[in-house]
């Protein structure tokens, strides 16, 4: 399995997890749970892929990345509802980070790989890492977390993204500016969310 895959993977994981807190903070039954769960691991990925005409879906050609989120969600629920008093914002939105930046490279990468200039592929990046929390957010019926709470959220992704680009146009190794710009990305959303950095 490719380096990109294995940070594909690790989004989806991250993502679905996300997605299944909110959905069990909400009280949600097993089908919402893997509804909030399937659009937050697939939501970004999906609409990158069809930005770009990648045909078929990435979560579509991998099924198992599908069936692995089904899975969770049937063994996550009523783990989640035990251990409801761990559940916080707090842990939802480290979740979240984590997902913000591995998603993002993911994205980024992708659309390099189609070919896709600079900027395009910077906005790809931001698409894939933020979407899928947008459409988590809107389904559980609150404002999106990038639109609400004032943190740099989609910006901590673009400047990442274009970290990343700029690490692989002076030709650093792939694989550190794989990881050191996904790190970036989680770093500098929870500096911003815990120092309550705030765009006015």
């Amino acid at each position: 399995m490719s380096l990109i895959k294995i940070i594909e993977v690790m989004a989806i994981l991250v993502g679905a997890f996300s997605g299944l807190v909110e959905a069990r903070t909400k009280k949600m039954d097993v089908v919402g749970v893997f509804t909030v769960a399937f659009i937050t691991a697939f939501g970004g990925g999906t609409l990158r892929d069809v930005l770009l005409d990648i045909r078929p879906l990435f979560w579509v050609q991998h099924q198992e990345y599908a069936i692995l989120i089904f899975f969770m969600s049937l063994v996550a629920s009523p783990l989640l509802r035990h251990l409801r008093h761990i559940v916080s914002e707090r842990l939802i939105v480290v979740a979240d980070a984590l997902g913000l930046g591995l998603f993002s490279i993911a994205g980024v990468s992708t659309a390099l790989h189609a070919n896709m200039p600079l900027f395009i592929a910077s906005m790809m990046g931001v698409i894939t890492g933020t979407f899928g929390g947008v459409l988590r957010d809107i389904v559980c019926n609150q404002i999106p977390m990038v639109l609400r709470d004032g943190r740099p959220y989609a910006l901590c992704s673009f400047a990442g993204c274009w970290i990343y680009l700029l690490m692989r146009k002076v030709e650093i190794d792939p694989t550190f500016a794989l990881w050191f710009s996904v790190l970036f990305i989680v770093l500098l959303r929870l500096l911003t969310w815990f120092k309550d950095v705030r765009i006015k």
